[in-house]
């Protein structure tokens, strides 16, 4: 079965809709490169979906063992390259919020770096992951 379907909508815009639930994602060429900047670009788009990669991740681990994640939170930063025009790095600065063990940090560590995303990403990507943890 098919994912997406994508359409250009013309100046520089797209239409991603997700095909299983109908939900849509419009995308806009950045402002750097000739677009408007009204939505998430592309690069946007990457940049974010390896931080919600890491956050579901870090759920679907913590909920099979044991681990009581309260709450999560991402802010994500991407930097180009112009030389080819690329997502040069990705940092992540992201809060879990709960009380955990030293070993449950670790571990939670763990699940983010070694996400789907994370392993699809070029290793000529750098990925930088601020991991706080917070009480709450």
């Amino acid at each position: 079965m098919k994912t997406a379907e994508i359409w250009y909508n013309g100046n520089l815009r797209t239409t991603s809709k997700h095909l299983r639930s109908g939900i849509e994602i419009i995308s806009d060429a950045p402002v750097d490169n000739k677009g408007k900047g009204e939505a998430f670009s592309p690069t946007d788009l990457l940049a974010s979906s390896l931080a919600s990669c890491m956050i579901t991740i870090i759920a679907i681990k913590a909920d099979y063992f044991g681990i009581k994640v309260l709450d999560m939170k991402a802010l994500v930063q991407k930097e180009m390259t112009s030389n080819p025009r690329r997502v040069k790095s990705v940092e992540i600065d992201l809060t879990v919020f709960g009380d955990f063990t030293k070993d449950e940090k670790s571990s939670i560590r763990d699940y983010a770096v070694n996400c789907p995303v994370a392993k699809s990403l070029s290793s000529e990507i750098n990925q930088q992951l601020n991991l706080e943890f917070k009480l709450v």
